[in-house]
This record gives structure tokens, C-alpha cells and sequence, in this order.
């Protein structure tokens, strides 16, 4: 397994990381995803830990902290061989403080999940979303503490808009408060928007993506087809209007050219999408999720090879889409303003 630096941080990260989102299914969005219990996660640990994927991933809202709680105990005994992300800001309960990225709930919400997760540190800790509502010298100054404490050793964002992400790296270079190292961000081959703003903001200020649903909301499973029904088993049953818009004929193409470079290769759809997101800059590691070890075999499959450049240019040419002002306007200036990509 390839290991590489989270953004401009001394700390190495597995480029396979495993999401959680599968254990608990507690409510209607994460009981689509997936039910795995205790005895089945620690089944699935076993695997990763022998492939050497050693990254897991979970956040206080998934299944209303069963997620955190399983994973917990799935790795007891074992805590030294892994490294724990989670995630906190969006509402967890109805008292009025439990949400957002307040002081209060912020530590609240570190202790809640140090508790859940049965570790006294987590090694990589991301606000879910931006919090408008909390000036962001609040906190930084909280999650400075939380690092000084050792409760916390990085930090990192999810869901932050550029100017979100920018604004809180130059606050924390005024004081003096841990950067931001991870952004947890949504990319794949169907939804490219990280590119226009987000993939440069990385580059620049040493941030790495942490890419969760690389396969387009299990879009690009190779069970979506053009002028067939949706598999009997998919989540997109329940959870397609929560998740990206994708346009059909867009994702049709991008499966076409998928396809064809699933026959060169001999490699699945899945792992070509995978295989793709880990040759774009910024990404430190890509979160992969199973229902069951079937599906967790087949996505560790993605690394351990790659795709020539001339795939990966028909894989870009298929999945290119427009983009907002004004970042349409800045490709016409390469120039002086030139795309990562």
C-alpha cells in the first residue's frame, strides 16, 4: 500500500482509507448505505489491516454515533496499528448548542467521540461544514487547545467553500493556530467542481484531499446502465435526490468510456475510477466503503497498478463538464492562471 503525506503535514496517510458510513444504519439515509455490525466490522478491519490499509474514517452523525461506536469497538486491542478520522459540526441532537462549531460544541463533541471510538486522541479531526454562525478565531482558538491537549493531533475541513477553507488558514497563520491539513471533499469522475477552486487552494497552501464518494454516490458501480432500471440492491433507491445531481446521458458516457477501458485493462469500472481520482494532484488518499468483503476485495484492487496517460486522457475527456464563472473565463487565460488539470 502507497502511503503519502495528508497535504503539507510530516504525516502519512494510506491512499486507501475506509469510510464507515456502512456500520450502524441507524435512520433512513445511513440504513441505505448499510448495516455493519460489530462482528461484520471487525471482519472488515481484518482485511484492511492485511492490505495495509490502516485509515478509518467516521463522523459523530453517522447512524447517531453507532458508526463511531462500532468502530470502536471493531478495533479494540489494535488501536497502535490504526489511524482514526472523524468529524463533528453538524446537528447531533435536539438540545440547542449540540451542533455547529461553537467552543461548547466543539469540545463536546471531541469527548463525545473520544468516548464512542474508545481512544483517549484522534488523529485526524474535520469540521463536517462551515459554521457562519461562529467566528472562526473561536474556533481555531478551540481546536488549538483540543491539539495541545493531545486529544487532537491534525485537523482538517469537509464541505468548505473556497473562501471558507482560505479565510481559516489565514486565521490560523495570524495566531498561530494548527492549519488545516485535509479537506474531506467530494470527487469522482461524475462530479469534477473540486477542480475549479479547490484542487488550485490545495495545491497552493498544502492541502490534501481526503475524497469521499469516489464513486459518485455509487453511481459508478457498473450496475448503473443506459436504458436499464437501477439494480434491485443500490441505495440510490432512497438517497438519489440526497446525494450529487448527476445528468443521465453525462453519466452514460462517462460509464462508455469506463467500459471500454474496463476491456483494455481487465480491471472493474469501480477500480477504474478509483485508479483515476489517485492520479490527481492534492489527493493524499481516497475513502473506499463496503456493505461486505466482496465489495471491499474489489475496490482494493484499484492500487498496485495504473492507468497509461492516453486512458486517463479519454477518461478526462468523457467526464469534462462546464464550469461556473468565473472559472469558464480564467481557462482562457493559461497563461497567466494556469489549471492544475
Amino acid at each position: 500500500m502507497e502511503y503519502r503525506h495528508l497535504g503539507a503535514s510530516g504525516f502519512k496517510v494510506p491512499v486507501l482509507s475506509f469510510g464507515t458510513g456502512t456500520f450502524g444504519g441507524k435512520g433512513e439515509l445511513f440504513e441505505a448505505w448499510g448495516k455493519t455490525d460489530v462482528s461484520e466490522a471487525r471482519r472488515l478491519i481484518d482485511i484492511c489491516l492485511d492490505e495495509g490499509v490502516t485509515m478509518f474514517d467516521t463522523a459523530d452523525i453517522y447512524s447517531r454515533g453507532a458508526s463511531e461506536s462500532i468502530l470502536g469497538e471493531a478495533i479494540k486491542g489494535r488501536r497502535d496499528k490504526v489511524i482514526l478520522s472523524t468529524k463533528a459540526t453538524f446537528r447531533f441532537n435536539d438540545e440547542p448548542n449540540n451542533v455547529g462549531s461553537s467552543r461548547f460544541h466543539l469540545i463536546q463533541a471531541v469527548e463525545g467521540s473520544l468516548k464512542r471510538l474508545g481512544t483517549d486522541y484522534i488523529d485526524l479531526f474535520q469540521l463536517h461544514g462551515f459554521d457562519a454562525r461562529t467566528p472562526v478565531e473561536e474556533v481555531l482558538s478551540t481546536l488549538d487547545t483540543l491539539v495541545r491537549a493531545g486529544k487532537i493531533r491534525y485537523t482538517g475541513v469537509s464541505n468548505f467553500s473556497g473562501w471558507h477553507l482560505m479565510k481559516s488558514l489565514a486565521v490560523a497563520d495570524r495566531y498561530g493556530y494548527p492549519r488545516y491539513v485535509a479537506n474531506q471533499t467530494y470527487y469522482s469522475l461524475i462530479g469534477r467542481d473540486y477542480e475549479w477552486e479547490l484542487m488550485p487552494l490545495g495545491l497552493d497552501q498544502g492541502v490534501g484531499a481526503v475524497v469521499w464518494s469516489p464513486l459518485g454516490w455509487g453511481r459508478l458501480t457498473g450496475k448503473i446502465r443506459r436504458g436499464q432500471p437501477l439494480p434491485e440492491v443500490s441505495r440510490l433507491h432512497k438517497t438519489k435526490d440526497w446525494g450529487p445531481p448527476v445528468p443521465d446521458e453525462y453519466l452514460y458516457g462517462v460509464v462508455d468510456a469506463l467500459d471500454a477501458i474496463a476491456k483494455e485493462t481487465g480491471k472493474t469500472i469501480p477500480q477504474i475510477a478509483l485508479n483515476w481520482l489517485l492520479q490527481r494532484p492534492t489527493v493524499s488518499t481516497v475513502l473506499i466503503g463496503a456493505r461486505d468483503e466482496t465489495q471491499l476485495r474489489q475496490n482494493l484492487g484499484a492500487v498496485g497498478w495504473n492507468l497509461t496517460a492516453e486512458q486517463v486522457a479519454r477518461l478526462d475527456a468523457a467526464s469534462k463538464a462546464g464550469r461556473a464563472y468565473p472559472y469558464w473565463h480564467q481557462t482562457g487565460f493559461a497563461e497567466r492562471n494556469p489549471s492544475p488539470v
